[in-house]
């Protein structure tokens, strides 16, 4: 979609790109996009995504270096997607050891119950408290494994922001051009 605008004699053609980004990152991005040559005319909240923001943005069809722009453009956003994809990393690997460990104490509590049911009480307490230990173990686990994750991922994460700084820095040398 584009549309011609008329000021003074000079006319000014303009291509739009609507984006939806988790609002976590509507930040980076608006600062980002300014260095590829896009303006933000404004946000809005889309209904079927609460977490999420969509951005419009506009750019002269005419600009310099539109290629080269749309280049590193793409690589801002590949670097974006690869820092999301860490940051998911650290919450999933804390997740799914959290629920194997959980599901595992209540394998143990069924045991306890049927073991209750055929009358070994002695294997009954033993199932009992080991399925216990089994609920309450997840919520330690899971802190454990995030932070050690968190410290394994965030040197990465690091490199990926110095890179978006980078890709931004050169987009805004050539606007300069």
């Amino acid at each position: 979609m584009s549309e011609i605008i008329k000021n003074e004699n000079n006319f000014v053609g303009y291509e739009y790109k609507d984006i939806t980004v988790k609002r976590a990152k509507e930040s980076l991005y608006a600062d980002g996009y300014t260095h590829f040559g896009w303006m933000m005319e404004g946000t809005s909240t889309p209904i079927q995504s609460v977490g999420a923001v969509t951005m419009k943005y506009k750019r002269d069809r005419n600009i310099r270096n539109k290629a080269e722009l749309t280049r590193l453009q793409r690589q801002f956003e590949a670097c974006v997607k690869d820092i999301e994809r860490l940051e998911r990393s650290i919450t999933m690997a804390a997740s799914t050891a959290a629920y194997v460990v959980g599901v595992a104490g209540t394998g143990l509590m069924a045991g306890s119950t049927f073991a209750y049911l055929a009358g070994m009480l002695p294997l009954t307490i033993i199932l009992a408290v080991l399925g216990l230990t089994g609920w309450i173990i997840p919520y330690y686990g899971y802190s454990s494994i995030r932070k050690k994750k968190t410290d394994k991922v965030a040197p990465f994460i690091d490199k990926k922001y110095d890179e978006i700084y980078e890709v931004c820095q050169k987009g805004n040398s050539l606007l300069a051009k």
